[in-house]
């Protein structure tokens, strides 16, 4: 009981992030950066989801593994939920395994590095993490590969200029997936500073 109640914030937190974000990919970013229109590429809901990493290698940090696996595990309830209740089933199948996979593959990589430098383990589960996140989610959700999970994107699938910057053509899902990287990664480096001033309040717990 004491320790379901000392893991409930996190869980909470998880919770917050993955509801935050599935409410702000609704909202494109209204900006242009030079020749980039950055509303044909990401939401703001790019910039929210990250902060899930940084619940996780809190979570991992403060518990160990087991723990950190069970506040993942509530956030992808909430996560498979929210999918299915405001998207299609193959946009639900891809978020929620993307989310699963990602989440976890970042808790055996920052248990594995715990015992270096206090930076390493939690920027390089989330670089990490993030990348095979993006790349699980758009490979499902949009590729013309994964149809047999359900009905495609026509708008998706057509050929645009990458990043709509460049002369070669791909479909429009990669130019969406490398933008949302791209967010993940410069998050994912921000986070490093709260994850550092968190540090002393979240020391590793005692094991008996």
């Amino acid at each position: 009981m004491r320790m379901l109640s000392s893991i409930i914030p996190f869980m909470a937190i998880m919770g917050a992030v993955v509801v935050a974000s599935n409410f702000l990919v609704q909202f494109p970013v209204d900006f242009t950066l030079g020749g980039l229109n950055l509303a044909d590429l990401l939401t703001w809901g790019a910039f929210t989801y990250p902060i899930a990493f940084l619940v996780t290698d809190l979570a991992n940090r403060r518990f160990g593994p087991q723990t950190a696996r069970i506040v993942v595990f509530s956030g992808f309830i909430i996560a498979v939920a929210l999918s299915v209740w405001l998207a299609t089933p193959r946009i639900a199948v891809a978020s929620g395994s993307a989310f699963l996979i990602a989440q976890l593959l970042d808790v055996s990589i920052f248990d594995r590095l715990r015992n270096r430098v206090w930076w390493l383990p939690p920027l390089v589960s989330t670089v990490i993490g993030s990348s095979l996140d993006t790349v699980i989610f758009f490979s499902l959700a949009f590729s013309q590969a994964a149809g047999i999970i359900g009905p495609g994107d026509a708008f998706a699938s057509e050929a645009a200029p990458l990043l709509g910057l460049f002369a070669v053509e791909a479909p429009r899902w990669l130019s969406w997936a490398l933008g949302d990287l791209g967010v993940k990664m410069i998050v994912g480096l921000a986070m490093l500073a709260p994850y550092g001033a968190l540090m002393p309040v979240l020391a590793p717990q005692r094991r008996a």
